[in-house]
C-alpha cells in the first residue's frame, strides 16, 4: 500500500517536473546561453521523441499536465492516468473495507460503501461532459456511455464467467459442494451455488435498467419533441430506485436476520415433529387434520421416564438426543429452552399433557400450512415430515446462515478508522484529479487511430476503473464456499446496480442541464441485454454449473459487435 502511494507521488512527479522543465529553460543568466539552449532543445526533442511531435499542438490538462496527438503518446498517457485510476479504485475499496470491519453492514455497508465503488466511474462520466462547450461535451459524452457500458458488461460477462471458474465445485444434487472440487471442467457436474440473497440481488440489477428504458422512449417512437422530457423523467426515475436501493442495502442486515430467525424455526420444529413420529406408534394427526390425542398421550408417557405427569427439563433433554442440532446452530441447552417456552404455556418450567398436545397441535398446524414436497400425504405421517424437514434444511442452507462464524474484534480501532479514512480521501482526490486527463488522452487517441472513443472507453477504461474489485471478487471466490460466492455475486449484481442508477443519474443529469442529445441507442440495447438476460437467469436459479460461465463470456463480444453493427452498419448513431 505504501508502496502505491510512493509510486503515485513519483508518476506526479515526473509530470510535473517535465512541465516545469520546459519553463526553466527559459530563464538564463547570460553565462551559458548556448550550453542551456542546447540542453532544453535536447529536453523538448526527447520528449517530442516519447510522446510525439504533435505535443505542442495539444491543449495541456490543468495547464501543465502532458498531451499528444499521436496514437502512440495517447497510449502511453492512457496507461499511466489509468494506473492512477486503479490505484484511487484500490486506495477507495481498501478503506472502504477497513471501514467496514469497524462499523459493520447498514448504513456503511449498503450506503456509503457502494457510493464509493462507484465514484471513480461516476468521476469519469462527471468530467466527460461538464467542461468546455456544447459541442465539445457533446462530443466527448461518448466517453462516458462507453465507460458506463464496458463497466456493466465487463463485471456481469467476464468477471462473472470467471469467477464462476475460479469458484466452481462438485455439484451434487443440484447443489454445488462446500471445498469439494474434484470433477475438473465438467460443463454440467461442476459450478457454483448462491443463497437466495444473491438471487434478488439480480432482480434488481434487472429492475435497475428501468431509466434506460424510459429515455430510450422517444426514440422508439420517432419523437424527437419529447426527448429532452424523456431524460427529466428518466433522471427521476434512476435517482427514485438509487434512493430505494440504498435503503434496501440499509436495512437488509435486519430483514436477513428476521427471515433466517422464522426458518430457523421452522427447521427445528420440522426436526422435532420428525423425531417425534419416528417415536410414536401411529400418526401424529387423524385423516381430518386434527390431532391423534390418543398417539400424543402415548408418546407422552413415553417422554415422561419418571411418570409424574410432567415433563422436566431433564426429560426434554433425552427428547432432542437424536435431533441434528448443528444444523440450527444451536446445543442441546438452547434446543430445551426453546421447547420450554413453546410449550410451557403456563411458565411453571414443566410441560404438562395438556401443554404437550397444544404444543404439537400448533407445530402441525404450521407444518401443513407449509409447501411441503408430498401434499398428497398427511401432515402426520413420516414421509411429509421427512420431506418438511428436508425442505426446511434447504431452505436453511441457501439463506447463507453465518452465524457459526466468529467474528474478530478489530484492534487499535482509531488507528484503523484514520488509515480507512486517509484511503477514501486519497483515493477520491486523485479520481477527482486524474479522470479529465484520462477523458482528453481518450478522445486524443480516438483523434490519431480514427477508433471511435466510444469503443476505447467501452475496453480501456473498465479495466482502470474495476480492476481492483475485479480482483478482490476473483481471490474471495476462490474460497470454494457457498457463502464466499454468494457474496462475491452480490457484490457483482450490486456493482452494477448501482453503474445503471448512480453514474446513469450523473450521465442524464449532465445531458439534461447541459442540453445534449441522447442519442445512444445501441449502446442502451446492449445494456439492456446483458442486464436483462443475465438478471433473469441469476433471479430464477441459485446453482450456476460451469456451462453458464460460457454464455456469460459470450455476451461480452457480442455486445462489442452489436453496438459495431448497429452503428456503423444500420447507422443507428
Amino acid at each position: 500500500m505504501y508502496f502505491k502511494a510512493f509510486l503515485t507521488l513519483f508518476i506526479l512527479f515526473i509530470f510535473s517536473g517535465s512541465a516545469y522543465s520546459r519553463h526553466i529553460g527559459l530563464i538564463s543568466d547570460g553565462l551559458h546561453d548556448s550550453e542551456i539552449d542546447h540542453q532544453n532543445f535536447e529536453v523538448l526533442r526527447l520528449e517530442q521523441d516519447f510522446v510525439g511531435a504533435g505535443t505542442e499542438s495539444c491543449e495541456k490538462s490543468y495547464g501543465f499536465l502532458p498531451c499528444t496527438k499521436t496514437a502512440l503518446g495517447n497510449v502511453f498517457l492512457v496507461l499511466v492516468y489509468g494506473y492512477l485510476m486503479f490505484l484511487a479504485a484500490t486506495y477507495l475499496s481498501s478503506g472502504s473495507e477497513l471501514l467496514l470491519e469497524i462499523l459493520g453492514p447498514g448504513l456503511i455497508g449498503g450506503l456509503f460503501l457502494p457510493v464509493l465503488g462507484a465514484l471513480p466511474d461516476a468521476m469519469l462520466i462527471l468530467v466527460s461532459g461538464i467542461s468546455g462547450s456544447t459541442a465539445a461535451a457533446q462530443s466527448q459524452v461518448s466517453v462516458g456511455m462507453g465507460l458506463l457500458a464496458g463497466s456493466t458488461v465487463m463485471l456481469i460477462t467476464v468477471i462473472w464467467g470467471t469467477c464462476c471458474i475460479v469458484g466452481k465445485c462438485d455439484i451434487q444434487d443440484s447443489v454445488a459442494v462446500d471445498l469439494k472440487d474434484t470433477k475438473g471442467f465438467s460443463l454440467t457436474g461442476s459450478g457454483v451455488s448462491t443463497d437466495v440473497w444473491t438471487r434478488y440481488a439480480a432482480t434488481i440489477m434487472a429492475v435497475s435498467v428501468t431509466p434506460f428504458v424510459v429515455v430510450q422512449l422517444p426514440q422508439l417512437l420517432h419523437s424527437t419533441s419529447g426527448r429532452h422530457l424523456a431524460v427529466l423523467i428518466a433522471l427521476i426515475i434512476s435517482l427514485t430506485l438509487l434512493v430505494s436501493y440504498c435503503l434496501y442495502q440499509v436495512f437488509q442486515p435486519w430483514i436477513q436476520r428476521r427471515r433466517l430467525a422464522y426458518v430457523k424455526h421452522k427447521h427445528f420444529i420440522s426436526g422435532v415433529l420428525k423425531h417425534l413420529r419416528m417415536r410414536a406408534l401411529g400418526r401424529l394427526c387423524t385423516d381430518q387434520g386434527a390431532p391423534n390425542i390418543e398417539v400424543l398421550e402415548k408418546l407422552f408417557k413415553a417422554i415422561d421416564e419418571n411418570e409424574d405427569g410432567y415433563l422436566s427439563r431433564s426429560e426434554l433433554r433425552a427428547l432432542v438426543v437424536g435431533l441434528r442440532l448443528e444444523e440450527v446452530n444451536l446445543n442441546e441447552n438452547d434446543a430445551v429452552e426453546k421447547l420450554m417456552k413453546n410449550f410451557d404455556t403456563s411458565h411453571d418450567q414443566r410441560v404438562e399433557l395438556s401443554e404437550f398436545i397444544a404444543g404439537v397441535s400448533k407445530w402441525l398446524n404450521e407444518a401443513r400450512g407449509s409447501n411441503a414436497p408430498s401434499p398428497e400425504t398427511g401432515a402426520g405421517t413420516v414421509k411429509y415430515l421427512g420431506d418438511l424437514h428436508e425442505q426446511t434444511r434447504t431452505e436453511h442452507y441457501f439463506l447463507g446462515d453465518q452465524s457459526d462464524e466468529s467474528v474478530e474484534a478489530v484492534e487499535n480501532p482509531r488507528s484503523t478508522a484514520t488509515k480507512a479514512v486517509l484511503l477514501l480521501l486519497l483515493g477520491t482526490v486523485i479520481a477527482a484529479v486524474f479522470a479529465d486527463p484520462l477523458v482528453d488522452a481518450v478522445n486524443n487517441f480516438s483523434s490519431a487511430t480514427t477508433i471511435p472513443s466510444f469503443f476505447v472507453s467501452f475496453v480501456a477504461l473498465p479495466l482502470a476503473t474495476n480492476s481492483s474489485e475485479a480482483v478482490s471478487a476473483i481471490i474471495f471466490a476462490s474460497r470454494k464456499k457457498l457463502r464466499s460466492a454468494s457474496l462475491t455475486f452480490s457484490e457483482l449484481y450490486g456493482a452494477v446496480s448501482m453503474n445503471n442508477l448512480l453514474c446513469l443519474s450523473v450521465f442524464l443529469a449532465l445531458v439534461y442541464i447541459r442540453g445534449l442529445t441522447w442519442d445512444f441507442s445501441s449502446e442502451v440495447l446492449v445494456i439492456l441485454i446483458v442486464c436483462v438476460v443475465m438478471g433473469v437467469f441469476a433471479s430464477v436459479r441459485i446453482t450456476f454449473p460451469l456451462w453458464t460461465s460460457l454464455l456469460a463470456f459470450l455476451l461480452y463480444p457480442f455486445s462489442l459487435a452489436l453496438v459495431y453493427v448497429l452503428d456503423y452498419k444500420f447507422g443507428w448513431s
